[in-house]
């Protein structure tokens, strides 16, 4: 795929820059630098379980995960938290303390890191969305069972369940 220079619009030709390969205009000189998508969800926790939504669409369909998507250029991660927790169950939150930082570069989409907030229910009824097949709640014994999404995924329910047995 070609790429083109977003200050000249000539095309971007490989050059060794800073001991990377990266994309280079011959004409003008400026530098693609390739930047981790954003992304940010909320860890819902209620009676001693975990609230999971069963991803709808590839990558990963049929995968659970936190409700969780990408930033828009906008928003800081918490309101992305809560944009993405309501798109994908129906439920508003309250984020919190901060859960977690992930990064995954098992995406084909591309490599990320995901922000992970605490969060309380403020209202809403919990539904699958467009993009969810299923939400609901996990007891630790029933997570272990189950196709998590990605190695964000994996890490952020490891890092539940280890707080999970100092309770």
């Amino acid at each position: 795929m070609a790429h083109y220079c977003f200050q000249c619009g000539t095309a971007l030709q490989p050059g060794l820059i800073e001991n990377r390969l990266r994309e280079v205009c011959p004409r003008c000189g400026w530098i693609h630098y390739e930047q981790l998508k954003m992304s940010a969800g909320c860890r819902i926790q209620q009676q001693g379980k975990l609230f999971l939504v069963q991803r709808k669409n590839p990558p990963f369909a049929g995968c659970w995960h936190f409700p969780s998507g990408y930033a828009e250029v906008d928003e800081t991660p918490m309101q992305t938290a809560q944009r993405e927790t309501f798109e994908e169950s129906g439920l508003r939150v309250v984020p919190g303390n901060l859960a977690g930082v992930y990064f995954y570069s098992d995406d084909p989409r591309g490599n990320g890191v995901v922000v992970i907030f605490d969060a309380q229910i403020e209202s809403g009824e919990m539904q699958p969305s467009p993009e969810t097949t299923a939400v609901r709640f996990f007891s630790p014994a029933e997570l272990s069972e189950l196709p998590l999404a990605g190695m964000s995924g994996t890490a952020c329910v490891a890092d539940w369940l280890a707080e999970q047995e100092h309770v």
